[in-house]
């Protein structure tokens, strides 16, 4: 009999001090030792519905590979990270520019240069080399991205005839944003907005990222734009469609596995967790999505069906 996945259960994870499987210090160099491949592993997920899917998928994946897996939620990636340098999580999903500005940050300080960014590679080699020193292998991103998006109406689309965030800016609208507060500040926010694209923000109205609420101020009318997610599937729901980040603003926040090399480093993971990379794709990602928040389905039947039709397990 394979092995099966396990339910998520939460982890009360100890701060990481004292004996470590990783090499988990700061500085610690360049790592050697040949990786590991424990038949035993623990995924962990982020705890928010996205997160929960590919940890799913990765367990499916893992099983079908000859490993059995149980899945951890920690919400707070100050929790995990460490407990995935110290071996008490073997496999995350993460998102490429968000992890490397994360790990930058860490080691070298709040106010360090962002590292992440629109470009791909530059991204992946940044992420790569500040992991490897904590004992962390960063595996091959997929085509999946999970991006900073805006969205409009598609009545305000037409009638102003645009298609990308370079049309709102040509077109001179003056434009209020549904957002979070952070939004003022954050360079791919209201500022990038301002600076790559001319567009007129007018106000931000902190509403949150991709909220019902937000989306109902821009549907209604008190607001122009909403900041949201490229996985964001409800869009339809309020009538709105995405603006094309066609000069490249947001960073590439491909998905990429992310794993603890001296115990889940080998090539069997790396294969296993590689057959997602060659089908899920943004699209598909958001009706997952959908199927979870909307249609109220489980993540793991859902996560199940995906990877069945996708010839990826074998049906029940």
């Amino acid at each position: 009999m394979r092995p099966r996945t396990a339910a998520p259960i939460l982890l009360a994870l100890l701060p990481v001090t004292g004996c470590t499987t990783g090499p988990s210090l700061e500085n610690q160099g360049e790592v050697t030792a040949p990786p590991g491949d424990s038949r035993h592993l623990t995924i962990g997920s982020a705890g928010f519905t996205e997160s929960d899917l590919l940890a799913q998928m990765y367990a499916l994946l893992l099983n079908r590979a000859g490993y059995s897996t149980k899945i951890i939620s920690v919400t707070n990636r100050e929790i995990y990270e460490p407990a995935l340098e110290s071996g008490q999580i073997d496999v995350v999903p993460e998102y490429a520019a968000t992890f490397a500005d994360w790990l930058n940050a860490k080691k070298n300080g709040a106010d360090a240069t962002p590292v992440g960014s629109p470009d791909l590679a530059a991204t992946m080699k940044a992420l790569r080399a500040l992991a490897a020193p904590r004992g962390l292998t960063v595996l091959d991103p997929g085509r999946a991205v999970d991006q900073n998006a805006f969205a409009v109406t598609a009545r305000y689309a037409a009638e102003h005839h645009l298609k990308t965030l370079g049309d709102l800016g040509r077109s001179g609208l003056p434009v209020r944003l549904a957002a979070g507060d952070e939004c003022v500040q954050r360079p791919y926010c209201a500022p990038g907005l301002k600076k790559t694209y001319g567009i007129r923000i007018t106000a931000v109205d902190p509403k949150g990222v991709g909220t019902t609420q937000a989306k109902q101020a821009v549907q209604n009318g008190q607001d122009q734009m909403v900041l949201t997610t490229t996985t964001d599937a409800t869009l339809d729901n309020f009538g709105l469609v995405l603006l094309a980040d066609d000069r490249h603003l947001q960073n590439a926040d491909y998905l990429v596995p992310v794993v603890n090399r001296s115990r889940a480093g080998s090539e069997g993971v790396r294969a296993a967790l590689g057959r997602l990379n060659t089908v899920l794709t943004t699209a598909d990602l958001a009706r997952l999505n959908e199927q979870v928040d909307s249609w109220r389905r489980l993540p793991e039947d859902v996560a199940r069906n995906y990877l069945e039709s996708r010839r990826l397990v074998p049906r029940d």
